[in-house]
């Protein structure tokens, strides 16, 4: 398991930093509709755990990606983009 984190250390302090992020302003906004510090706090702490654990997977699929994009070299559809002056 530790050799799994530090593999991949970085996306992991970065979802570290982006749960607590989303907790507090989950939290300030359940508040705010509710009324209730019990409900809120119940609430801010369930959703954001969710996404946070979909956030990683998230991140790494994007990163898989790019590796594979990075590899691969242009695709059809980027020399399609630059041929029509998107890219």
């Amino acid at each position: 398991m530790s050799r799994w984190i530090k593999a991949n250390q970085f996306t992991v302090k970065k979802t570290g930093s982006y749960y607590v992020t989303h907790i507090t302003v989950a939290a300030m906004v359940a508040y705010a509709v509710t009324g209730n510090l019990a409900a809120a706090l119940t609430l801010s702490f369930l959703e954001p755990t969710v996404q946070a654990v979909v956030y990683f997977f998230h991140e790494r699929a994007w990163s898989s990606v790019g590796r594979r994009d990075a590899s691969i070299g242009p695709t059809a559809d980027a020399a399609a983009a630059g041929a029509r002056g998107w890219a």
